[in-house]
């Protein structure tokens, strides 16, 4: 296999009680290990695309997963949308796994990581939260969930879409293709097209969940002891400089990198994020080993 053989393939993963779809990369050389992709709310797996393929361009296997209620894998029904859902779905994913993974996880699938790392010494191999920490802004917690609840009905074009997206993200440039968006919404009989998440996702939490409590977070956080890297988006209203030295106090050690970027920093940078993700990789896990 060469580098431009390089591709991905469909797996999925039963959780606790849905089925999670995901994708998976293999390098083309020898398997250095597993890194686990997880995106925020209202996100899905392909956020990620470009970043599992650097890691596996590097000798890392890389599987990006779509969360309960998103992208391609099935809406909760008891289990509902609390953060203890989502980390007993990551568990039960990392059961399945050939290896200890390296968590990666955005916003919400940052706190997912996080709390499983801390709550089960073992199950990760190192952690990387990209923007996002235990204590956060609420004020920009809140703008994340107006974006979310914006559009109750739909929208009637890719391009209003794309118009939400750039309201909520001003400094991104806008898509020159619409096509990418097509993995983030759906369209349904009435033609219009909708988020790829279930509604009632905002229902049991929001971005992120309400129900999480930054002292449980704050305490897994104090119990990790695997490599950790927090990654910022110097334009994010969400980590802002108290958070990032409240995790420091909590995580002695732990590594920290900005990129200029906002909140959604693989998207928004996705280039110089993937570096620093690699070399986080080869010094501070594989280095350590």
């Amino acid at each position: 296999m060469t580098e431009s053989d390089i591709r991905p393939a469909s797996i999925s993963f039963q959780g606790k009680g849905v089925r999670l779809a995901g994708d998976r990369w293999e390098p083309s050389a020898a398997r250095r290990g597993t890194v686990l992709f997880l995106h925020g709310g209202g996100q899905t797996r392909h956020s990620w695309g470009r970043a599992a393929e650097r890691v596996a361009r590097s000798g890392w296997a890389a599987v990006t997963l779509d969360a309960r209620g998103h992208g391609d894998s099935e809406w909760a029904s008891d289990e509902g949308y609390s953060l203890d859902a989502f980390v007993d779905d990551l568990y039960a994913v990392i059961e399945a796994l050939d290896d200890v993974p390296v968590l990666v996880g955005a916003s919400l699938g940052g706190l997912t990581s996080l709390a499983a790392a801390g709550e089960r010494p073992g199950c990760a191999a190192g952690v990387v939260l990209v923007d996002v920490t235990p204590r956060i802004s609420a004020a920009g917690r809140e703008r994340i969930v107006a974006f979310m609840a914006g559009a109750p009905n739909g929208f009637g074009s890719l391009e209003e879409v794309a118009d939400a997206i750039h309201a909520y993200n001003p400094h991104r440039r806008r898509p020159r293709s619409l096509d990418g968006l097509r993995k983030n919404v759906r369209q349904r009989a009435d033609g219009r097209w909708y988020w790829h998440w279930d509604p009632r996702f905002l229902d049991f939490g929001d971005e992120p969940s309400r129900d999480i409590g930054e002292d449980r977070l704050a305490d897994a956080a104090r119990a990790v002891r695997v490599p950790t890297m927090l990654v910022r988006g110097s334009e994010s209203d969400i980590v802002t400089d108290e958070s990032v030295e409240d995790l420091r106090r909590l995580v002695p050690g732990a590594r920290f990198e900005e990129v200029s970027a906002g909140h959604m920093v693989a998207g928004d940078d996705n280039d110089v994020f993937s570096a620093q993700l690699v070399d986080f990789l080869e010094n501070d896990v594989a280095g350590r080993a």
